[in-house]
C-alpha cells in the first residue's frame, strides 16, 4: 500500500495578475512595467527582487546593490555598470536601496513611523527610545511596516508609550491573549525592556488561578489546589529552571487537574463524600462509567495517597487497545518523500524526518537548538538524549542547508536565534501545533511514525542504549522492545521490510 501524498500549495499568496506587458528579464506578462532599464521593461516582481540584491559587483569590484544584470542576464552588477538611469541612494542616510517613500528608505521611513507613534506622548521616552532602535535595526524593515498596518497594533504601542499600560510582563498580561500582545512581549524580551520567563509556565499560572476561581465548594479546591501547586506547578517550575521545554508538561497538567475536578465534583454532587472519605468502590465506579479519560484521575489519586489526603487506593495505567503504527515500507516511503520529495518546504520536511528517523515528539523537535547539531564537517551529530546520535546521508545534508538559510530571521530577530526552527516570534523557537498541522495536512500519521521508528530502533539496538540516545525513559523503551517482538497489527495491513537504524542509511537508495 503506498503512503497518500497531499503536497502544499506550490506558491504561496496571492495568485499572479496577468496582463499584457511582458517582462524582459523573466518574461512574465504583467498589467503594467515599473521600470524601464537597459535590457528592456522590468515587472514589479522582477523590480523589487533587483533591488534588494546586494553583493559585490563583478565588474568594478564594489559591494553595493546589484540591480542590473550583465550581458548575457546571468550575474547581478550595480547601477553604473548596468547603465540603469536611477539613482537608488536614500536622500537621508545614503544607504543604497529601494525608495520607500519620497526618495527615503524603508528603515528611515520606518524610524519616522515609530517616532510620531511612541516619542509624541511617550511617558517613559528612554525606554520607547530603545523599541525604536531594536524594530529598526531589523533586517527586514518592510516586515515592520506590515505589522504596524494593523490598527490593533498602532493602539497596542500607543498605550504602550502612554503609560496606560505598564511596561512589565504583569502590564501586558492586563491585555487580551492573543498574536498581537504576544509578539510584542516577544520583541520586549528579545531586546532586553523585559525580563525572560516562561511562556507557556505563565500561561498555565493565569489558567490555574482562573480555573480555582471557579470553584466555590471548600472540599473540592482545597485539596486541588495543593495537587496543582505543589505538585505540578513546582515541576514546571523546575523544568523551567533548568531551561527544559515546559509545553509538554503544561498540556499534561491541566489535564490532570481537569479530570480532577470532574472526579471531585462527581464525588461530592452524587455521594456527598470529600477526597477524605473516598473508597476504592468510588473510583471504580467512576472509572466504569465513562471514557477513558477518566483514568488520567491516576496522578492525583496516587498523590493524594502520599500526602495522606486518602487512603490508599489503586488505578491502573490506562492502555489503548489499538496503538497507531505505520508499516516499515509506509515509514520509508514517506522518508524518501522528505528526503527527496517537494511535497513541503525544507524547515518541515527537516522535523519530519526527526520524527521518522528518530523517533522524536515535536514537542520536543521544536525547541531543538542550533549547539544540538554538532561534529566535524565529515560527520555530523544530533544530541537528543544523553549522547549524541549520528545523522547520516542524505539527512545530514538537509540539515546542514536548513542551519545555512534558516526561515524567520529577518525581522525581530536580526539574523540570529539560538532554536534550529526559528518562529516569526522574535526569540522564540516555532509551536509545536505550526509544525503538526502542516505535516498532518500532507498526510503523516504522526503517532504511528514515532512508534514505527522506535519500535523499529529497539529491534536494532538495546533499549537502554535507545533511551540514552533518544532522551526517551528506560521504560518506554522496554515496552516498545517487548511489543515489538509480539506481531501487531497495524492501522495498516502490509508486510514490513527489513529494519533499520539511523546509522545505516547512507544514501537515498539504501532506503528501500
Amino acid at each position: 500500500m503506498t503512503i497518500d501524498v497531499r503536497p502544499g500549495a506550490a506558491t504561496r499568496g496571492p495568485p499572479r495578475t496577468i496582463g499584457e506587458v511582458p517582462c524582459d528579464r523573466c518574461g512574465r506578462r504583467a498589467t503594467r512595467a515599473q521600470a524601464r532599464w537597459p535590457e528592456g521593461l522590468i515587472c514589479g516582481i522582477c523590480y523589487h527582487h533587483a533591488l534588494r540584491t546586494r553583493g559585490t559587483c563583478p565588474h568594478c569590484g564594489i559591494d553595493r546593490l546589484l540591480p542590473g544584470r550583465s550581458g548575457h542576464g546571468s550575474h547581478p552588477i550595480c547601477v553604473t555598470c548596468a547603465g540603469i538611469p536611477a539613482d537608488f541612494h536614500c536622500a537621508r542616510c545614503g544607504t543604497e536601496a529601494e525608495h520607500y517613500r519620497k526618495e527615503i528608505c524603508a528603515r528611515c521611513a520606518l524610524r519616522d513611523d515609530l517616532t510620531s507613534l511612541l516619542l509624541d506622548d511617550a511617558s517613559d521616552r528612554q525606554s520607547m527610545h530603545q523599541l525604536i532602535e531594536a524594530l529598526c535595526t531589523a533586517d527586514r524593515a518592510e516586515s515592520i511596516h506590515t505589522w504596524l498596518r494593523s490598527d490593533q497594533v498602532r493602539s497596542l504601542l500607543g498605550r504602550l508609550a502612554a503609560g496606560h499600560i505598564s511596561l512589565t510582563h504583569a502590564g501586558l498580561d492586563t491585555e487580551p491573549a492573543n498574536n498581537r500582545t504576544e509578539h510584542l512581549r516577544s520583541l520586549l524580551v528579545h531586546h532586553g525592556l523585559l525580563p525572560h520567563r516562561d511562556p507557556s509556565l505563565a500561561l498555565f499560572e493565569r489558567w490555574l488561578d482562573t480555573k480555582l476561581e471557579q470553584i466555590t465548594t471548600d472540599d473540592i479546591r482545597r485539596p486541588i489546589e495543593q495537587f496543582a501547586r505543589w505538585h505540578h506547578l513546582s515541576r514546571i517550575r523546575d523544568r523551567a529552571r533548568a531551561g527544559r521545554p515546559t509545553r509538554g508538561s503544561v498540556l499534561h497538567s491541566k489535564q490532570g487537574i481537569t479530570e480532577a475536578i470532574k472526579f471531585l465534583t462527581w464525588l461530592h454532587d452524587t455521594h456527598h463524600r470529600a477526597i477524605t472519605t473516598c473508597s476504592q468502590a468510588d473510583v471504580d465506579s467512576w472509572l466504569a462509567n465513562g471514557p477513558t479519560t477518566r483514568h488520567i484521575i491516576r496522578g492525583f489519586i496516587v498523590w493524594a495517597g502520599k500526602s495522606r489526603l486518602c487512603q490508599d487506593m489503586v488505578v491502573e495505567r490506562y492502555r489503548a487497545r489499538t496503538v497507531p503504527l505505520l508499516t516499515q515500507d509506509q515509514r520509508l516511503d514517506w522518508l524518501r518523500e522528505l528526503l527527496t520529495g517537494n511535497s513541503t518546504t525544507l524547515p518541515y520536511r527537516i522535523a519530519g524526518i526527526l520524527v521518522l528517523l528518530y523517533a522524536q515528539p515535536l514537542v520536543k523537535v521544536a525547541a531543538l537548538r542550533t549547539t544540538d547539531v554538532t561534529g566535524s564537517p565529515g560527520e555530523l551529530m544530533l544530541t537528543l538524549g544523553k549522547e549524541p546520535a549520528p545523522v547520516p546521508n542524505p539527512f545530514a545534508s538537509l540539515l546542514k542547508a536548513h542551519l545555512a538559510n534558516r526561515p524567520n530571521l529577518r525581522t525581530g530577530n536580526h539574523g540570529q536565534s539560538p532554536w534550529l526552527f526559528p518562529s516569526y516570534r522574535t526569540g522564540q523557537h516555532l509551536h509545536p501545533t505550526t509544525l503538526s498541522d502542516r505535516l498532518r495536512s500532507h498526510g503523516i500519521s504522526l503517532i504511528g511514525a514515532r512508534n514505527a521508528a522506535l519500535r523499529d530502533l529497539v529491534s536494532d539496538a538495546p533499549p537502554p542504549v535507545v533511551a540514552e540516545l533518544l532522551g526517551y525513559s528506560h521504560s518506554a523503551t522496554h515496552r516498545h522492545a517487548t511489543a515489538a517482538a509480539t506481531p501487531l497489527r497495524p492501522i495498516h495491513h502490509h508486510t514490513a521490510s527489513r529494519p533499520i537504524v539511523p546509522n545505516r542509511i547512507c544514501t537515498v537508495t539504501s532506503i528501500r
